[in-house]
């Protein structure tokens, strides 16, 4: 990050408008590197400078990366009229202009769907994760209506691999999906899942058919299409991973927590 005027980098941190910023710097005890300043055209270097206010230092992020385990009801927007959306979630420190204009989801999950879900401001990164050319994995947890036989298992694993054909939906058309995997959860795979959800674990019986599909692209709806095209329902949904990144489990539903330089080179890799 070059440097930049302190009434810009203030703004951008939710500290008001440039005039609030001039005003800022006559009433409160603002240092730069152990120094008083007062003139808001000072430039700074957020990457080495140390700016403190009223004895609090300011981090100056260059971008920010939330993982969050998204609970069903919410809407992967940052504004709905009707529903409570993943943004409302967010503490307050999250809602300055700057993040509002700049936070932005990397790619959405349906409304009742949960699972890892991605905030950033690194547009580099949302572009790599969502183009079709990069075909980053996602995994996810599908637990199905009706259990299904070893035999018919079989089928559904080479269909998928082959790439299986969907149906339209709503004003989309169908498609022939690109090769995927399936696996059938364990026992130990299941408790863990829904460990952190909101599914009741009482609705998991012992002949349950519960899934861990991996897809390369993620095309409306198209993990229950999926599944349809083999004449079963997706009752639950959740997303485990992201190319080399997976969920956090001891995140609730609703939670969050801001990635660790390790998780974001995981997301780069």
């Amino acid at each position: 990050m070059a440097k930049q005027r302190i009434d810009k980098l203030l703004s951008h941190q939710g500290f008001g408008t440039r005039k609030d910023i001039k005003k800022l710097l006559r009433q409160a005890d603002v240092f730069l590197n152990g120094k008083q300043i007062y003139d808001p055209s000072i430039t700074i270097d957020p990457q080495t400078d140390v700016l403190t206010i009223d004895n609090e230092q300011i981090d100056f992020t260059e971008h920010y990366y939330i993982m969050m385990n998204k609970v069903a009801h919410t809407v992967s927007s940052n504004k709905d009229g009707e529903h409570q959306t993943v943004f409302d979630l967010l503490d307050e420190s999250f809602h300055t202009p700057y993040l509002e204009e700049k936070l932005h989801l990397v790619g959405r999950l349906d409304m009742d769907t949960e699972g890892l879900l991605l905030f950033t401001t690194d547009g580099e990164l949302t572009h790599k994760l969502i183009s079709p050319k990069s075909n980053i994995n996602k995994t996810y947890f599908c637990v199905l209506e009706k259990s299904e036989s070893e035999e018919h298992k079989k089928q559904i694993e080479e269909l998928f691999l082959q790439g299986i054909e969907v149906g339209p939906e709503d004003n989309e058309p169908g498609f022939k999906c690109q090769s995927a995997t399936v696996k059938w959860a364990t026992s130990e795979q299941i408790q863990k899942w829904l460990d952190k959800s909101t599914y009741p674990k009482e609705n998991v019986l012992e002949n349950t058919t519960v899934a861990l599909l991996t897809i390369s692209e993620g095309k409306y709806h198209q993990v229950k299409r999926m599944f349809q095209a083999v004449q079963n329902k997706v009752v639950y949904l959740k997303r485990l991973s992201i190319g080399n990144l997976k969920l956090d489990t001891t995140l609730q539903p609703g939670e969050y927590k801001l990635l660790s330089d390790e998780d974001v080179e995981k997301l780069f890799l």
